[in-house]
């Protein structure tokens, strides 16, 4: 495997000059690509782990022309010695080294190729380390429960915590809506849901559970079903169907949230710019939320959710655009405003008592306090590489922020300051607080035999 060092510098003048005059044998424009069909991907040494400094980065082609050769330019700099030559397969790897003295973020990389000429940008990401810490602060006990966790909800009412896991990509054969025990963290009860209809002539799979939400008012728990693009409601005593809404419902379905004083639930569509809204006696489907975005040709997609219902407000951030919105959900007002510094939005958390959002964003590796009235970012803190998710935690006043690519755990004060980073094991996916002191998480697992994946956690304040 080839490899070249990596170091974020401008290209000097006799570099550029030597990149921009074509020998006299060669002609300067060679034949071009139509398009540029390939496929290039930068990832970690191991696929799903973050690229850091002093690390490593593996470029992967694919779907490109056997022979073709392979040009990587980082600004007027060349990074690999030799051009890469496509093999017969159509795909080539090239190894980066990341200097230690690299800069964090987003970096450009052009992929440049020959015979036929065409040319592509893909970012390359690198993420800081932060090192773990502030374990002494907090009693953390896990329990392994199902494979393919994705989230969590503890019900007070209940006093029973509940997890949604599916397994795969379509068709998904392995689903299930897991009760457990929040003393023992023992399972209770679990259900599998039942197969959906087939679609273009393929299997339809099971109706797997997602995200999840409890409805104390009513005794249910509210699941999205994401890849039939719906919703499904359960009873929260032995977890049997009590609707299966139909598919297209919702579609790419991310979180659902429950406003139990109002009865409404709210479930959000990912890349969509809807939030759809349903009454939770009826279980009939109302009048959507429209989340407009203030970015000229582009649209908001709604990822997570968060509700105060407290003020009466549903807090969204967007994946395709750097925004979060704000709903009033007594006179129906959307207060659409920017997050600077934030990148593929994915995870939101309201603080009632003083009035702010925590955002984190995939991308750009950080979690953002926000103050809800005047829609000012008042901190960026970086937490760790691709943080998926965050809750707040009242009683401690702590956002805690799941970081799926560094594997940790990550606990902020409304000031700004990391408190603990603590191990998560691997890919760390969603959390909520129980409004009891304590936090509930669940990770995913890297394979099969990974016993520090699939596993439920309870994180709650060290007791001295």
């Amino acid at each position: 495997m080839a490899m070249t060092r990596f170091r974020l510098l401008a290209a000097s003048a006799l570099t550029l000059s030597m990149l921009a005059a074509p020998s006299f044998a060669d002609a300067l424009f060679s034949q071009p690509a139509k398009d540029f069909d390939g496929q290039v991907r930068i990832t970690g040494e191991v696929r799903g782990d973050p690229i850091y400094k002093g690390g490593k980065a593996i470029v992967t082609g694919a779907r490109l022309v056997p022979g073709q050769t392979v040009t990587l330019l980082h600004g007027g700099t060349v990074l690999n010695d030799q051009p890469i030559t496509v093999d017969a397969e159509g795909g080539f790897k090239y190894e980066i080294a990341i200097d230690d003295t690299a800069i964090a973020g987003n970096q450009p990389i052009v992929i440049s190729t020959q015979n036929p000429a065409s040319a592509e940008v893909v970012e390359l990401k690198i993420s800081e380390k932060l090192p773990l810490s502030g374990d002494d602060k907090f009693t953390a006990t896990s329990q392994p429960v199902n494979p393919g966790l994705y989230q969590v909800i503890y019900s007070p009412k209940s006093d029973a915590v509940f997890v949604g896991s599916a397994v795969g990509r379509p068709p998904v054969k392995e689903s299930a809506l897991v009760k457990l025990n929040p003393e023992t963290l023992e399972v209770v009860a679990k259900a599998s849901p039942a197969e959906a209809p087939g679609k273009d002539g393929k299997p339809g799979g099971l109706f797997a559970v997602y995200g999840v939400e409890v409805d104390d008012a009513n005794d249910t728990v509210w699941v999205t079903n994401t890849r039939q693009d719906t919703v499904a409601v359960y009873k929260q005593s032995d977890l049997s169907l009590v609707k299966q809404f139909d598919p297209g419902t919702v579609p790419h379905g991310r979180d659902v949230v429950v406003d139990e004083a109002n009865g409404r639930a709210y479930a959000s569509t990912s890349f969509g710019n809807e939030i759809k809204v349903f009454d939770t006696k009826t279980l009939e489907e109302l009048d959507p939320i429209v989340i407009p975005s203030n970015e000229r040709g582009s649209a908001f997609g709604a990822m997570a959710l968060d509700i105060d219902e407290e003020h009466g407000k549903l807090a969204t951030v967007s994946i395709n655009t750097p925004e979060a919105a704000i709903v009033d959900l007594k006179s129906g007002d959307v207060k659409v405003f920017e997050l600077p510094n934030s990148k593929t939005g994915s995870g939101v958390a309201f603080d009632a008592q003083d009035g702010l959002i925590f955002v984190v964003s995939q991308e750009s590796d950080n979690l953002l306090i926000v103050n809800v009235e005047t829609g000012e970012t008042v901190h960026d803190v970086y937490v760790g590489a691709t943080p998926l998710n965050v809750t707040f935690e009242p009683k401690s006043r702590l956002a805690f922020v799941a970081n799926r690519g560094s594997g940790t755990i990550t606990a902020v004060d409304t000031q700004g300051k990391i408190v603990a980073n603590l191990d998560a094991g691997s890919f760390p996916n969603q959390l909520r607080a129980d409004g009891k002191g304590n936090v509930w998480a669940v990770n995913k697992s890297r394979g099969e035999n990974d016993e520090a994946g699939d596993r439920i956690w309870r994180i709650a304040p060290a007791t001295n």
